[in-house]
């Protein structure tokens, strides 16, 4: 019986323990991993009023008198001068204001006389300058469990003087393709009812592209022997073991019997494609087996692997969207549907078209280029309308 796709999120989540593995790296190793802990700010940055152009740090209320140039504040020392009435500090981008200065007047307003500056154009109060804990205050949660870390993030914890981060260890998916029909990369076809294997390829970059390491395995020919050792081996080096094909119904689909070994909590699910998909417990690890048809097996990846890594690695399910189809889809299955789909962003709108969308089975593999996402079509649904709002989804 088939169970819905609400229903094994929810059986998959229940199963879905917490992931403790931390590990420290440096710094200048860290971009694209993953935040294993809050970051706050230990103090104000700046810490002091600080300049944001080369001029001179004055009194707002003296724009309009000429005023004494007591020295200068060059960018990393300390201010030695106090500005009273009728004085100036000359002072440059990144230097510290001056006490008693509250504005800076920019060197391309004030005309120099001697050891004066007369000032032509006057500015507004607070001018140029920096306040106290603009960039971020004392206590500030900065970066949040879970951030991936990119050039800016990566900037900011340079900036807060981190050499080494905690980041989750990535974890390791291991990818196991079957069938006798399937060659890999660099060896011959022998006839047409061979073709190469992609589906190791496609999840292996998929789980780089989610932050974890790949780990591919020799193809498994259909022999029902070596299946359950093959796959037993297999598990013992990953964290979450993806199987393509063997899953359906076929005479030689022994991968199907070879998880039933395990614990199986997912079983066959109403969606289209991948109905036959199978998902098994092993003490912490998951067996996710999925069908051989490779829009299919990327597909469902999506949906189930990256449930459990989201869980794991503290991910908000934010490639979930709405958008407006532009024309119309007819349903072609009695089950919920992810089909692919472009997507477009005019004039505050996300638009989805299906435009150059191939029809057929799931082995279509391009219609999953030029980053295309999934449009989601309900199972009680017959027909979407031209401008239909529709949710999405982005892979990764």
């Amino acid at each position: 019986m088939l169970i819905s796709y609400e229903e094994s999120l929810k059986i998959l989540h229940s199963h879905i323990k917490s992931y403790e593995r931390i590990e420290k790296i440096a710094l200048t190793q860290c971009l694209g991993r993953i935040l294993a802990c809050d970051i706050k700010a230990l103090k104000n940055q700046p810490e002091i009023e600080t300049s944001a152009m080369d001029g001179y740090a004055i009194k707002f209320e003296d724009q309009d008198k000429a005023l004494k140039i007591l020295g200068t504040t060059p960018a990393g020392t300390m201010p030695q001068f106090e500005v009273t009435n009728g004085t100036c500090v000359k002072t440059f981008t990144g230097s510290l204001m001056s006490l008693g200065s509250d504005t800076l007047v920019p060197v391309e307003n004030v005309r120099i006389k001697k050891d004066q500056i007369f000032i032509e154009k006057s500015v507004k109060k607070g001018f140029a300058v920096r306040k106290i804990g603009e960039n971020y205050k004392k206590d500030e949660i900065l970066l949040k469990k879970g951030t991936k870390l990119n050039y800016s993030e990566i900037a900011l914890l340079a900036e807060l003087g981190f050499f080494h981060i905690s980041v989750f260890v990535k974890p390791i998916i291991g990818v196991l393709s079957s069938g006798s029909e399937i060659k890999d990369l660099g060896e011959t076809l022998d006839n047409p009812a061979q073709i190469r294997s992609s589906n190791h390829i496609a999840i292996a970059n998929l789980a780089k592209n989610l932050a974890c390491d790949a780990r591919v395995f020799p193809l498994l020919k259909d022999d029902e022997k070596a299946t359950l050792a093959t796959l037993e081996s297999a598990l013992e080096s990953c964290d979450i073991l993806i199987t393509t094909g063997g899953v359906s119904m076929g005479d030689f689909d022994f991968l199907k019997n070879a998880v039933k070994e395990y614990e199986i909590i997912i079983d066959k699910v109403d969606i289209k494609p991948g109905r036959h998909i199978k998902i098994a417990k092993a003490n912490h690890k998951f067996i996710i087996a999925l069908p051989g048809f490779p829009y299919s097996a990327m597909v469902m990846f999506n949906l189930y692997a990256r449930e459990i890594l989201n869980a794991w690695l503290c991910q908000e399910k934010d490639y979930i969207t709405k958008a407006f189809l532009q024309g119309s889809y007819k349903k072609k299955t009695p089950y919920l549907e992810f089909v692919a789909c472009n997507v477009k962003f005019k004039e505050g709108r996300i638009l989805v078209n299906l435009e150059g969308k191939k029809e057929g089975s799931s082995a279509i593999i391009n219609n999953l280029n030029h980053k295309a996402a999934l449009m989601i079509v309900p199972k009680e649904c017959e027909i979407l309308e031209n401008e239909s709002l529709v949710d999405i989804v982005f892979m990764p």
